[in-house]
């Protein structure tokens, strides 16, 4: 088990993808005893205004195309959790791997660099629990046509840039992150609420590893502290449990009934084997039962019938 980390303070921190669903939470927390920039193309005024809110100063950049002339290079830490996935591989390519070792070009000055990549990296293999050492493939296609192929690009420009500027860099696959704020969970929710059925891949039960924001943001500090020349690659998630365990749980907190539509045209089972994340970066606390709980409770606490026990 790795020694505790301290959570950051005084740094100067760029987050890229400021806005979205995951990194949100992680830049509040992170502004609050840091000094903070998001950088994203900003297309909508409520967003910017969003990160404003918390703390944070925006950065208007579009990764596949604009130049960073207008963006700090002294930061301390630099976290890449910007995604674009538009279907276009061009512009997807561009944003997500070109982008990458672009801004770690500019930001070459920092402590360590942490790019988060995916579980979706790896090739479908059933039940079986992947390991970072596992043969990578298109694993999204389905529903995501650019998605894998733009993330396993971008673990190579990223691990290239690590090497070629020396900067100390992690890279994290991510498994299903979720928390007050939304994740995969709540959208199955709502497809409740709503009567719609949910897709599942007939070789059930799907089971992936979802990790609470509250222990992502916890483990942020420890995942710089990891960063290496070459760069390190390290699962990221929680206990592993299947889609059909998390809808049933949200039916007996919401007294809606999942339906099912199995098809192999929708995402697997991606079980990340998480022995080196343990090893590395530590374990996660938030539970998941208590974790969907807590997301009902912050999103639709109208929807709950019972306290879930």
């Amino acid at each position: 088990m790795p020694n505790a980390t301290k959570p950051l303070e005084g740094e100067k921190i760029l987050i890229t993808g400021p806005t979205s669903q995951v990194a949100l939470p992680l830049a509040g927390e992170l502004a609050a005893n840091n000094e903070v920039y998001g950088l994203a193309r900003f297309s909508k005024d409520e967003d910017r205004e969003k990160i404003e809110a918390i703390g944070v100063e925006p950065l208007k950049v579009d990764l596949a195309k604009d130049s960073f002339e207008d963006v700090p290079d002294d930061f301390t830490y630099v976290l890449n959790f910007a995604v674009v996935k538009t279907g276009d591989f061009d512009y997807d390519l561009a944003a997500n791997a070109e982008g990458a070792g672009r801004l770690m070009a500019h930001c070459r000055k920092a402590k360590a660099f942490l790019h988060c990549s995916s579980g979706g990296v790896y090739e479908y293999a059933g039940h079986k629990p992947l390991k970072e050492t596992d043969p990578l493939g298109d694993n999204h296609r389905s529903m995501f046509p650019t998605y894998s192929i733009s993330k396993i690009a971008a673990e190579t420009v990223v691990r290239f840039a690590a090497r070629q500027w020396e900067l100390p860099t992690t890279i994290a696959r991510f498994s299903v992150p979720y928390g007050d704020n939304g994740g995969w969970p709540w959208f199955h929710l709502m497809m409740m609420q709503a009567g719609a059925p949910i897709d599942l891949h007939p070789e059930s039960p799907n089971v992936y590893n979802p990790i609470h924001e509250d222990d992502y943001i916890a483990h942020v500090p420890r995942m710089l502290e990891i960063a290496s020349v070459p760069a390190t690659t390290v699962n990221w998630g929680g206990e592993p449990v299947s889609i059909e365990e998390w809808c049933e749980y949200l039916g007996e907190l919401t007294g809606f009934e999942p339906s099912y539509k199995y098809t192999e045209n929708t995402l697997g089972s991606l079980t990340l084997d998480l022995t080196r994340m343990h090893e590395l970066v530590g374990e996660t606390s938030v539970g998941w039962r208590d974790g969907i709980r807590r997301l009902v409770e912050a999103l639709n606490p109208e929807l709950l019938t019972t306290g879930g026990e």
